[in-house]
C-alpha cells in the first residue's frame, strides 16, 4: 500500500507539473508548503494522510526521471501494485490456502534440475575427537618436559588434531592428560607420550617400578580409561624416590616376557630370571601391583614379544553411517586381534587395507568391506578405456597401508564388477548380432578363465563383442583348505604284504604259452 501511495503521488507530481510551482519559492519551507497545497485536491484518494516525509521524497525525484516519465507505464505499475494488494488481502483472509500455494511455489522454483545430491543416512552420536582430521604433528622434548605442535626441532611423536588430548607418563611413576597445544609443559623425564583415547579398554600398560630409593620392585598391568584433564596421577605406592624400571604400551593387551637382572650380592641364588606379564591380571591404575623382587634390580630388558591376552574383538560395520562399532550395529566383519586387517574396495578401482580402530574413516564409494584374508584372490571386471574392451583379472592383495589402484590410471577406465569370492561367476549379455541372430549369453567362471596374477597386470580380454550387461552370478561352492599337521604313522611292511588284496574279476585273455599268463590287476 505504501508503494501504491508513492507511485500515485509521483504520477500526480509529474503529470500536473507541480514541480513548476516551486520555481519561484524563496525558502525550503515555502517549497514544501507549495507542494502540499498542490496535492490538496488528491488527498482524499489516499489511504492515509500525506506527511512531510512523502513530500520530501517528491523533491528528490531526478530531472532525468521527470523527462522520461511514461504515464502508461506508471499506470501499469500501479495496476500491478493494486492486483498484488488484492492478492495479499485474499491470502490474509485464507491463510491455509496461502500456505499450500507457498509450498507449491517452492517446489516449482526449486524442484526441476535441483534434485537431491546428498545421501540420506541415519545419524550416530560421534565425539568430535573421533572424527577430527589429524592435521597437526605432535613433538616432545622428553628431557626438558615440553610437548606441542610447534617443537619441530624435537622428537616427533605422532599425527594428531588440534582438539585431541595427550597422555604423558614420567619416570617418577606419574602421568597426566592434557590438551594438545603449540607448547605445553608436561613434566620432566618423559618416558611415553601419545594421543589419549577416552574409554579405551584395549590399550594395556605393563610397568615395573621401584618403590622408593631402596625398596623392592613391583610389577603391574593396567588400563587408563577415564581421567580428569590436567590432574596429576600416581601409578606407584607414592613413596618418595620411586622410579619406573620398565614400561611398555600394548594396543591390544599384549603380554611380553621380560628378563630381570639383579644387582650382584652374596648368597643370591638366581641373579637373572624371566617373568611373563601374561601371568599377571589386569587391574586398575591405582593398584600398587605385585612384588617382582625384594632385591635391587640392575636391568630389565625384553626377552620375548607377547601376544594379546584380551582375546579377539568382534567388529561390526554400520553401512548407514559408514563406521565401525563394537555394539553389534550393522554387519559383523569378524573377530579381530593383533595385526588383523580390514580390506576395502572402492568403485574408483582402488583397494586399501586398514586397521580395525573404531575411528577409521572410509571412502564414500565403498563397495566391499571385509576381514582381510591374504589367501583369497580378488576378481575384477573393468572397462579398459585405452583398449576399449572389457578385461577380467584376478590378483592377490599386496599388504601395505597405501590406497592402491588396480584398474589403471586412465580416468575413463571404470570398474564394472568386483568379487572376493573364491570361485566367482559372471554372465555376459551381448549387444550385438551375428547373421541377424542375437549372440547367446555367456557364463564365465573366473578361475577357469585366468590365473591369479599381480594387481598391476592388465588381465585377459573378456570378449571382442559389444557388451550390453555383465551380471554377477552365485559363486561356485568352495571349501578353504585347512592345514592339518599329521604325525608320521609307522607301517609294518610284513603285515601289508601278507594282507589279501581284493582284485576285481576281469575277463582274461587265453595264455600266450604254457609258461606265461597275461593279467590286468586294478587296485
Amino acid at each position: 500500500m505504501e508503494n501504491l501511495l508513492f507511485a500515485s503521488l509521483e504520477k500526480i507530481f509529474i503529470e500536473n507539473r507541480i514541480y513548476h510551482d516551486i520555481e519561484e519559492c524563496g525558502s525550503w519551507e515555502e517549497v514544501l508548503s507549495t507542494i502540499d497545497k498542490s496535492l490538496e485536491p488528491y488527498k482524499p484518494q489516499f489511504y492515509r494522510e500525506i506527511v512531510v516525509e512523502d513530500i520530501l521524497r517528491l523533491t528528490e525525484i531526478k530531472i532525468k526521471r521527470i523527462s522520461k516519465f511514461n504515464s502508461f507505464k506508471a499506470d501499469e505499475i500501479m495496476q500491478n501494485l493494486t492486483d498484488e494488494k488484492a492478492r495479499v488481502e485474499h491470502y490474509l483472509a485464507n491463510l491455509i490456502e496461502y500456505a499450500i500455494e507457498y509450498f507449491r511455489n517452492i517446489k516449482k522454483k526449486y524442484g526441476k534440475n535441483r534434485e537431491r545430491r546428498t545421501e540420506i543416512r541415519s545419524f550416530d552420536n560421534i565425539e568430535a575427537v573421533m572424527v577430527a582430521a589429524a592435521n597437526q604433528k605432535l613433538y616432545v622434548n622428553k628431557v626438558e618436559g615440553f610437548a606441542g605442535t610447534s617443537l619441530k626441532k624435537d622428537e616427533f611423536v605422532c599425527d594428531c588434531s588440534d582438539i585431541d588430548d595427550i597422555i604423558v607418563f614420567r619416570e617418577d611413576g606419574s602421568f597426566i592428560v592434557t590438551r594438545v597445544a603449540e607448547k605445553v609443559f608436561v613434566g620432566e623425564q618423559v618416558i611415553h607420550i601419545d594421543v589419549f583415547r577416552k574409554n579405551d579398554e584395549r590399550t594395556i600398560y605393563n610397568m615395573v617400578y621401584q618403590d622408593g630409593k631402596s625398596g623392592g620392585a613391583y610389577i603391574k598391568r593396567f588400563a587408563v580409561v577415564g581421567v580428569t584433564r590436567d590432574k596429576e596421577y600416581t601409578l606407584t605406592k607414592g613413596t618418595k624416590g620411586s622410579k619406573v624400571l620398565y614400561f611398555s604400551v600394548n594396543p591390544n593387551g599384549e603380554a611380553e616376557i621380560i628378563k630381570v637382572a639383579l644387582k650382584p650380592r652374596p648368597k643370591l641364588k638366581k641373579p637373572v630370571f624371566d617373568f611373563n606379564f601374561g601371568d599377571l591380571a589386569i587391574k586398575g591404575r591405582n593398584s600398587q601391583g605385585n612384588i617382582l623382587t625384594k632385591y635391587p634390580v640392575k636391568k630389565i630388558s625384553l626377552s620375548e614379544a607377547g601376544v594379546s591376552t584380551l582375546g579377539a574383538r568382534d567388529i561390526w560395520f554400520d553401512d548407514s553411517i559408514k563406521r565401525l562399532n563394537t555394539e553389534g550395529r550393522g554387519r559383523l566383519l569378524g573377530a579381530f586381534s593383533g595385526d588383523d586387517k580390514i580390506l576395502t574396495i572402492m568403485q574408483s578401482g582402488h583397494y586399501k587395507l586398514t586397521g580395525f580402530d573404531i575411528s577409521t574413516h572410509f571412502d564414500e564409494d565403498l563397495l566391499i568391506i571385509e576381514k582381510f584374508n591374504d589367501k583369497k584372490p580378488v576378481t575384477a571386471i573393468y572397462y579398459h578405456a585405452e583398449k576399449a574392451f572389457y578385461y577380467l583379472k584376478r590378483f592377490q592383495i599386496d599388504v601395505n597401508d597405501k590406497k592402491t589402484d588396480f584398474i589403471g590410471e586412465d580416468a575413463d577406465s571404470k570398474l564394472i564388477q568386483v568379487s572376493t569370492d573364491w570361485l566367482p561367476r559372471f554372465q555376459i549379455n551381448f549387444d550385438e548380432k551375428i547373421n541377424n541372430r542375437a549372440i547367446d549369453d555367456e557364463e564365465v567362471i573366473a578361475a577357469d578363465f585366468i590365473d591369479v596374477k599381480s594387481h598391476k597386470a592388465k588381465g585377459k580380454r573378456l570378449t571382442t563383442y559389444a557388451v550390453k550387461k555383465i551380471k554377477m552370478l552365485e559363486p561356485l561352492p568352495y571349501e578353504e583348505e585347512q592345514t592339518i599337521e599329521e604325525s608320521p604313522v609307522k607301517t609294518d611292511i610284513k603285515e601289508v604284504v601278507e594282507k589279501p588284496v581284493d582284485i576285481p574279476h576281469r575277463e582274461h585273455k587265453p595264455p600266450i604259452d604254457d609258461d606265461s599268463v597275461q593279467m590286468t590287476i586294478e587296485f
